[in-house]
C-alpha cells in the first residue's frame, strides 16, 4: 500500500442558498442517547468525473449550498434551552467543505483484498468527534478527496441529529441537485409531533458527555461481501434446517430468490438479513472462543418509521430507531444449527410492533440515559446501517459508486456495519470490526467463509 500522503488544499464554510424556513427542531428521545456517539462518517468511491477536479469541486459547494437549503437543520447548531431541552437552531451557520489530494492512492488501493487500508480513514473530517460538540461545531461536514484516479466523497454527520436512514437521505439529496435536478425527488419531514417528542431531560456533567466505548484497543476491518446466492442458501439454511444443493426443488429457489430483504411472509419466515445475521452471530462467537455459559449479545438497530401506528412519514428527519439485544449463552448459540440463532432475531424483530416502540420510549423517560455504545463484556455484536439502504443512489453525474466505505466513527471489537453490494441485487458488503485474534478466528471459520466471494478489482 503505498503511502497516502494526503494534502489539504482548501478549507471552507458552505452556507445555505436560502433563509431556514425552520427556526429551531426539539431533539428526541431517538436523538438524545445519540449525544455520546462519534458524527457518523460514510462515503463513496467514485471514478474520475470527466471534467477537471476544479470544476468537480466547484460544482459539488454550488449543490452542497442548494442541498443545505432543502436540509436547513444541518447547517444549524445545537442548543440548550434554560429547561435542559436539547434543540437544533437552524441559524444557518453552515457545515465545513474541504478538499484534499491523495495522489499517490488509487482506486484499487483502496479496493485491495485483505483489511480495509487505514488511509480510508483520511478520507474523512471529525474524527473521534462526538455529537454533543455540535453545541460549537458544525453538525455536518463533506470532504472531497482527489485520488489519482478517482474521487472519494466522505459525508460526516451528527448523530444527534440524523439517523442512517435521514443521513442517506441527505446524501441522495446531495447527489440528485449534484446531477442537475432542479427539484428534489424526496422531500424531508421535520414534524416533531411525534411519539419521540419528550419532557423528559437527560442531565450532562459539565463539558458534556464522554464517548462509551475505548478507542485505543488494536482492531482490525474487513469488508466480506456475500453474493446473491450466497445469501439465498444461508436463508434456505436457515428456514429449513438444511443445505441448499442442486438437487433442492427449484420451485423453493425461485421463491426465496424473490426476496431481496423484504419476505413476503415476514411474519413467518425468516428473513435473508436475520439469516447472515445469524450465521455472523455464530462464527464470531466461535472465534472470540468463549466460555460455554457466557452470555453473547447480537443487537440490531431498528427503524422505527414503518413500526408506529400510525407510521411515521418515511422520510422523517431525525433518528427513529431503537436497538433490539438479542442474548444466548455461547455454548447454546453454537450447539443448536444456523437455525435456532435466526430465530430468535427473527422473533425480536417481528415482535418490535407499535406498543413495543411506545414501551421502549416510557423506558427511556422513566430513567433518561445515553446509548452505550461498546463491547464491554468482550461477547457482544452491534449490527449498524442496512443493506436498505440507498447507498449506491448517489451518481453525481458520470456513474454510480464503486464502493461504500467508513470512517473511523464508533467502531469497537464486535462492530458491524451492513452495506448493499454494489451490484443491488440482494448481496450485501459486511464492513467487520473485531479484535485482531478473533479475525484471525473468523477468517478460518469454514461455516461462514464458504459463503464469502472475493470483490473485483476495478479494471
Amino acid at each position: 500500500m503505498p503511502s497516502s500522503l494526503a494534502i489539504l488544499v482548501s478549507k471552507c464554510t458552505i452556507f445555505p442558498d436560502q433563509k431556514s424556513h425552520v427556526e429551531t427542531l426539539k431533539l428526541s428521545v431517538s436523538d438524545i442517547p445519540m449525544l455520546s456517539c462519534q458524527y457518523i462518517q460514510k462515503g463513496v468511491l467514485l471514478t474520475a468525473p470527466p471534467f477537471s477536479f476544479q470544476d468537480l469541486v466547484v460544482f459539488l459547494q454550488q449543490s452542497l449550498s442548494t442541498t443545505l437549503s432543502c436540509f436547513p437543520p444541518l447547517a444549524g447548531r445545537l442548543i440548550t434551552d434554560p429547561d435542559g431541552h436539547l434543540h437544533i437552531d437552524c441559524n444557518g451557520a453552515g457545515i465545513d467543505f474541504l478538499v484534499v489530494k491523495s495522489p499517490t492512492l488509487s482506486v484499487n488501493d483502496i479496493l485491495c483484498p485483505g483489511d480495509v487500508p487505514g488511509c480510508v480513514k483520511e478520507f474523512f473530517t471529525f474524527d473521534k468527534t462526538l455529537s454533543y460538540s455540535g453545541h460549537f461545531k458544525p453538525l455536518a461536514a463533506v470532504q472531497v478527496t482527489e485520488l489519482a484516479d478517482g474521487v472519494f466523497i466522505g459525508c460526516s454527520l451528527n448523530h444527534a441529529v440524523t439517523d442512517g436512514t435521514s443521513f442517506w437521505h441527505f446524501f441522495n439529496t446531495f447527489a440528485e441537485i449534484t446531477r442537475g435536478a432542479s427539484k428534489i425527488s424526496k422531500t424531508p419531514d421535520f414534524c416533531r409531533q411525534t411519539v419521540f417528542n419528550s419532557q423528559a431531560v437527560l442531565k450532562f456533567p459539565t463539558g458534556g458527555p464522554t464517548v462509551t466505548f475505548s478507542g485505543d484497543e488494536p482492531l482490525r476491518e474487513r469488508i466480506f461481501h456475500f453474493s446473491r446466492e450466497a445469501i439465498l442458501k444461508l436463508k434456505y439454511r436457515a428456514n429449513y434446517g438444511c443445505l441448499l444443493t442442486k438437487q433442492t426443488n427449484s420451485e423453493i429457489v425461485g421463491k426465496l430468490s424473490n426476496d431481496n430483504w423484504k419476505s413476503v411472509n415476514s411474519n413467518t419466515e425468516i428473513s435473508s438479513f436475520q439469516s447472515l445475521c445469524a450465521q455472523l452471530w455464530r462464527s464470531v462467537t466461535r472465534a472470540r472462543k468463549l466460555e460455554p455459559t457466557k452470555p453473547t449479545t447480537f443487537r440490531m438497530a431498528v427503524n422505527c418509521r414503518h413500526r408506529l401506528d400510525p407510521k411515521l412519514n418515511p422520510y422523517y428527519f431525525g433518528n427513529a430507531i431503537q436497538s433490539i439485544p438479542n442474548i444466548a449463552p455461547a455454548g447454546e448459540l453454537l450447539a443448536n444449527d444456523l437455525s435456532w440463532g435466526a430465530n430468535l432475531l427473527h422473533k425480536s424483530v417481528v415482535a418490535h410492533d407499535n406498543e413495543t416502540v411506545l414501551g421502549g420510549v416510557e423506558d427511556w423517560e422513566r430513567q433518561p440515559r445515553l446509548f452505550p455504545l461498546g463491547n464491554a463484556d468482550g461477547a457482544s455484536i452491534t449490527m449498524g446501517s442496512s443493506p436498505r439502504f440507498p447507498m449506491y443512489n448517489n451518481d453525481l453525474g458520470w456513474g454510480k459508486p464503486l464502493a461504500v466505505r467508513s470512517g473511523r466513527a464508533n467502531k469497537f471489537d464486535g462492530k458491524i456495519s451492513a452495506f448493499p453490494g454494489r451490484e443491488e441485487d440482494g448481496s450485501v458488503d459486511l464492513e467487520v470490526v473485531l479484535a485482531p485474534e478473533t479475525m484471525a478466528g473468523l477468517e478460518n471459520d469454514a461455516d461462514i467463509m464458504q459463503y464469502v466471494s472475493q470483490m473485483e478489482l476495478v479494471k
